[in-house]
């Protein structure tokens, strides 16, 4: 059974003030430290096998703090588990987006259909890699969020749901599938 720790990166400036980011390379602000340190100290009660993290900074300085409490896992890269691509809406706060694009509609925004594709490939590049191997990786809300949408066939309604910085969901893959068994959980941040 490979078992996957999804993480969100901690709380960046712009979190902190609703801004989107998207690829926008922010990187993490004090409480958002904290919340990785947290993370790390309830992941340290668990052996890991390897973190696995996007290459913004924000989940890389995640994952960096993480490791630092976990005996064994190195650090690895991968592009497919980079936030989605938000074009002319990065940078805008909610109510900023609302006035300029009120349909939704941001130019230069990423295809959902190609965010979507990318982001089950690295899944299934990490099922190959590490198949019967623990796994914390590091990510992105909008990740994340199409990850388990994609995984639960919609059944998880992430829409409407606003995960957490630096929360924890954990999905397996047995029998030839995966399966969701935590979603958005926050009990270990104090």
């Amino acid at each position: 059974m490979t078992t996957i720790c999804l993480v969100r990166h901690g709380e960046t400036d712009w979190n902190a003030c609703g801004r989107l980011q998207g690829k926008t390379d922010i990187p993490l602000n004090d409480n958002g430290r904290t919340q990785a340190n947290q993370c790390g100290m309830y992941l340290a009660k668990s052996d890991w096998d390897v973190i696995i993290s996007s290459p913004l900074k924000r989940a890389v300085e995640t994952a960096e703090i993480i490791s630092s409490y976990i005996v064994q896992p190195t650090i690895l890269t991968m592009v497919e588990f980079i936030e989605r691509d938000y074009g002319d809406a990065e940078g805008m706060t909610f109510a900023e987006k609302r006035m300029a694009y009120p349909d939704k509609q941001y130019p230069n925004k990423e295809k959902r259909e190609l965010f979507d594709n990318r982001i089950m490939d690295g899944l299934c590049k990490i099922q190959e890699a590490y198949k019967n191997k623990r796994v914390i990786l590091v990510a992105h809300g909008a990740v994340i969020k199409a990850l388990l949408n994609g995984l639960s066939s919609g059944i998880i309604e992430t829409n409407h749901t606003r995960l957490q910085n630096a929360c924890l969901s954990k999905i397996e893959f047995q029998f030839n599938s995966w399966n969701i068994h935590e979603f958005n959980q926050t009990a270990h941040l104090l």
